[in-house]
């Protein structure tokens, strides 16, 4: 007779998801033997630690659409979790974790594990999910199975924890009595799409033909509303600026003409400059966080601003705009766009000349970079090469730290889609190996490479065992300058004489290029810029994973004030004790005043090229 994990992987295979990320336990083998008897559909991936579990299901969900599913044992398994569900939960990643949990007769044992790994997982989960469930009894399991992924994949999308006891994994499964069914809405995002009133549409319609300097600026939340087309289709026809954040990397070509990069501290510099320059933003699918919002300095009090969000709690978190429209980006785009019909005002030729010129500008900065020649090597020079070399169907998946800042700034996203995974709900080092491992097995027709600094690699290097075991086509790419580079240089800038974040001696040089040759992949070391093409070569020629490691110098940053602060060997001073750091004033934003009459030149309204 079948048993509850037979039930749990026949839904899990209903539900459309192919892979489950984990690590079995005893409490949940039940559900490992219901998926190894489902292959057609549904099949496991081993992972090597449970928390690289929930990164590489957050890369399954990010490329799919489709909630993520990680399955961990009670204990020491469960509580290493957090770290990807806080990435999930603050990115806005659909996930369910199946939770393995002591027999229900046992949980008054829990406390200070006097039942062997026992804790309270149901308070745990709840601090770092959109929802957490402990399943009571065999018949309610359906019903938290569907509200799991409900709960998963509704606005706003995160992760949910499903805690199934042991006693009920193992049970058996009575199919005439417990009955499965699955909601279809839930399988992907978004989980139902809506838009605004049509008179806010119209609204904000007519905002933007006022407009003397528009300016779009896409967040994740774009991709998670499988919009970039739509958006780019926007972009074209709006005649002004667009930049994205991190997570919204690939919104909108960045080959087209008024496309400025990533706005962000350690993004594209001109996209810092002229965005302050726009005297209306549209908030795309934009949370407007500290970075995209530039610690919150955006938008001035002298912007219009419109949002566009599915999440009404974020329309007027640390400003109110002048026009909110709460719905589902692809919908709204596409109402705005009607709206806007024929009727779009004349394209300002000053603003795509501004546009133009500050782009150029940086540009120029951006070449000398990459055609360095310089030893150690500078990373520009490495994003370039690795540039060069990627296909249309290649992802990128992005580490921590200046890893996010060299890939958003010297590797163009030339197509609308997400071809680039950045770990920015939360930031943390070690994302990228284990991302790489999720990316891989959803697009195993692609290659995937990931950019790691040794710090970041470091956190998850073990993981390389698992690429090696499944023969992935990843490439990773460690640029190694001996060091945990922001912080490090963050205590040079500001405390002048801390050395905690060295990560090697003169004696000492972790080798990871040697040590991914030891756990099976191809490992190629690289110190000189001339060798980095033939380098990336053979890695991308290789069938499997490998790994590059790029010795890069060690002052290196992609963060602008950084940059500036050590050219000018500015003497700031640390941060004194009881300095205060506040959030700018929560304000307003303002309309715009109607426009000048004069006449359209139809010339004029045609979409930008690029």
């Amino acid at each position: 007779m079948p048993h509850i994990g037979d039930l749990v992987a026949e839904m899990l295979a209903q539900y459309g998801v192919e892979l489950v990320f984990g690590m079995p336990g005893g409490q949940t083998t039940a559900l490992h033997d219901g998926i190894s008897r489902r292959q057609d559909r549904i099949r496991h991936i081993l992972m090597r630690d449970e928390r690289n579990a929930a990164y590489a299901a957050d890369a399954y969900a990010r490329l799919t659409g489709k909630p993520g599913v990680c399955d961990v044992t009670v204990g020491p398994g469960a509580n290493l979790l957090p770290a990807g569900f806080l990435e999930a939960l603050n990115a806005s990643i659909p996930m369910v974790g199946i939770v393995g949990e002591l027999p229900l007769d046992w949980l008054p044992l829990k406390e200070k594990g006097i039942a062997s790994q026992g804790f309270d997982q149901l308070s745990f989960f709840k601090t770092c999910t959109k929802d957490a469930w402990l399943v009571p009894s065999i018949t309610a399991l359906p019903e938290l199975i569907r509200t799991a992924f409900r709960v998963a994949t509704a606005p706003r999308p995160g992760p949910v924890a499903l805690i199934i006891p042991h006693d009920i994994f193992d049970a058996e499964w009575d199919e005439d009595l417990v009955k499965i069914a699955v909601d279809d809405r839930a399988k992907a995002i978004p989980y139902l799409r809506s838009t605004a009133p049509g008179e806010d549409i119209q609204a904000a319609a007519d905002l933007i033909r006022r407009a003397k300097r528009p300016a779009l600026v896409c967040g994740g939340g774009v991709h998670g509303s499988d919009a970039a087309r739509e958006v780019t289709g926007f972009a074209d026809r709006l005649g002004g600026l667009v930049v994205t954040s991190l997570s919204g990397k690939g919104s909108v070509p960045e080959t087209r003409a008024y496309a400025a990069g990533v706005l962000n501290p350690l993004g594209s510099w001109a996209a810092i400059e002229l965005i302050k320059e726009a005297d209306l933003v549209i908030w795309c699918g934009s949370k407007v966080s500290q970075n995209t919002g530039m610690n919150w300095s955006l938008p001035t009090p002298e912007q219009a601003t419109i949002t566009i969000d599915s999440d009404p709690l974020e329309h007027g978190r640390t400003f109110r705009p002048t026009i909110p429209l709460l719905g589902d980006v692809r919908e709204i785009v596409t109402a705005l766009d009607a709206a806007l019909g024929a009727s779009l005002a004349p394209v300002n030729r000053d603003w795509l000349a501004r546009i133009a010129e500050v782009k150029a500008e940086g540009e120029r900065v951006k070449a000398a970079e990459t055609a360095s020649a310089a030893i150690p090597i500078a990373p520009p020079r490495v994003m370039a090469e690795i540039a060069a070399r990627l296909g249309e169907d290649d992802i990128v998946v992005s580490d921590a730290s200046f890893s996010a800042g060299w890939i958003a700034g010297y590797i163009p996203a030339k197509t609308p889609g997400r071809q680039f995974l950045f770990a920015r709900g939360q930031g943390g080092l070690g994302y990228s190996v284990p991302g790489a491992i999720g990316a891989a097995a959803t697009r195993p027709e692609a290659r995937i490479v990931t950019v790691a600094g040794d710090g970041a690699f470091s956190y998850t290097v073990g993981e390389l065992a698992t690429q090696a075991q499944f023969n992935q086509k990843i490439v990773n790419v460690v640029i190694n300058n001996g060091r945990l580079g922001w912080i490090q240089l963050w205590q040079e800038i500001f405390f002048k004489n801390v050395q905690s974040a060295m990560l090697e001696t003169q004696s000492v040089q972790p080798g990871y290029a040697g040590a991914a040759e030891a756990l099976g992949l191809k490992g190629i070391y690289v110190e000189k810029p001339d060798d980095i093409g033939a380098a990336l070569d053979a890695a991308f020629a290789h069938d499997g994973p490998s790994v590059v490691e790029v010795r890069i110098d060690d002052r290196a940053t992609p963060i602008h004030s950084f940059k500036r602060r050590m050219q000018e060997g500015e003497d700031t001073a640390r941060p004194r004790p009881g300095t205060v750091y506040k959030l700018r004033d929560w304000k307003i934003s303002p309309d715009l005043p109607e426009p000048e009459a004069r006449a359209a030149d139809p010339a004029e309204t045609e979409p930008a090229e690029g």
